[in-house]
């Protein structure tokens, strides 16, 4: 009879060492499943945050080259440019020669005539309408 006692005691000994060990199994499982769920919400989070950032990328993308598009088409004729561009290259080579009179401290440089305004001279766009 005591060997079937001792054989109980160290069934129950063993039995209690299996439920220890399966409790702290079914601990482990359960943080590795909560982690894995949190690291399915981050990765869900971070997959939708780059699907708007790239679609706030193309879209941006789009309207710069819808600009530029529209800058294409605003562009003037070369020649203008051109006209343009010796315009005011001679407006910055007499400009030395004009800046004291615009400055009102001296006469109207040589080599150009005064304008003299009279109303003969000046029309105005009304009355060129009215003819």
């Amino acid at each position: 009879m005591s060997s079937g006692l001792a054989q109980e005691v160290h069934l129950a000994r063993r039995h209690r060492e299996i439920l220890s060990q399966r409790s702290e199994l079914l601990q482990q499982m359960e943080t590795y499943l909560g982690d894995k769920k949190t690291k399915k919400t981050w990765q869900t989070q971070a997959a939708d945050a780059a699907h708007k950032r790239n679609a706030a990328l193309l879209n941006d993308i789009e309207a710069a080259e819808k600009k530029l598009q529209e800058r294409v088409y605003l562009l003037p004729d070369p020649d203008t440019l051109k006209l343009e561009t010796l315009y005011w290259a001679s407006i910055k080579e007499s400009l030395p020669k004009w800046e004291q009179f615009l400055l009102g401290r001296a006469e109207v440089p040589i080599g150009f005539k005064k304008m003299k305004t009279t109303n003969q001279n000046i029309s105005c766009p009304e009355e060129d309408l009215q003819k």
